[in-house]
């Protein structure tokens, strides 16, 4: 099974710019060794099954709410049975189509 699960987190209570709280939350996901894409709008990270995913966003939420008290979260899922490695697989499946698509 592959699940691929895109999100933003971020507390809302810290002013304009919160790089320095989304950065916490990037080093735990790097740290937990799951293949992951940070984006300029949220992360998408592949999970072999919707515990781990969720295991994620659960850490996510606890690296922010020891100096937050509001946080906004974003998610959105795909999964899908008897595949992997998808966030790599999908990209190539449309550059075999058009050509590569992010420069």
């Amino acid at each position: 099974m592959s699940v691929l699960m895109e999100f933003a987190m971020f507390p809302t209570d810290k002013g304009a710019s919160v790089s320095k709280n989304v950065s916490k939350v990037i080093e735990m996901i790097r740290n937990s060794n799951l293949p992951y894409k940070l984006t300029a709008m949220g992360t998408i990270i592949e999970t072999e099954n919707i515990s781990e995913a969720l295991k994620i966003l659960e850490n996510a939420y606890t690296v922010l709410e020891t100096d937050s008290d509001r946080i906004y979260s974003n998610i959105k899922f795909d999964i899908r049975k008897n595949k992997s490695n998808r966030l790599e697989e999908k990209i190539k499946s449309i550059e075999s189509k058009i050509g590569e698509v992010n420069k």
